[in-house]
């Protein structure tokens, strides 16, 4: 079992930076492309149970977003948060990272490293 996983779109550079920066320290990194590998409701509940940020911080406010006519009030919980990011899992923030039984948003950048050093 890896160290650590990491919720991860490659085709994003902070997420980019945060994979380099686990292969950097020589962490065993399970990286889910979750675009291609979408998380379930079960496994979305489980990463919000770990998560440090609030649970709508998961949530991207992007273009999708406002096309979706999507507001804050639409992922005030995490039920709320979990059936929008089923249904739209490219609304989910990257990258994420899971060690354990704690969980982080890896925004900023500088988030990462400390999160890797625990």
């Amino acid at each position: 079992m890896a160290d650590v996983m990491l919720l991860h779109n490659p085709r994003c550079s902070t997420s980019r930076a945060a994979l380099e920066q686990v292969e950097a320290v020589g962490i065993d990194a399970d990286v889910v492309r979750y675009l291609t590998t979408p998380l379930n409701a079960d496994q979305l509940h489980d990463l919000i149970r770990k998560l440090e940020d609030p649970a709508t911080d998961l949530v991207r406010r992007d273009a999708t977003f406002a096309a979706l006519a999507l507001t804050d009030d639409d992922v005030a919980t995490a039920d709320q948060v979990v059936a929008v990011l089923t249904e739209h899992p490219k609304l989910m923030q990257r990258p994420v990272l899971v060690r354990g039984d704690r969980a982080i948003i890896g925004r900023p950048k500088d988030r990462v490293p400390a999160f890797l050093a625990d």
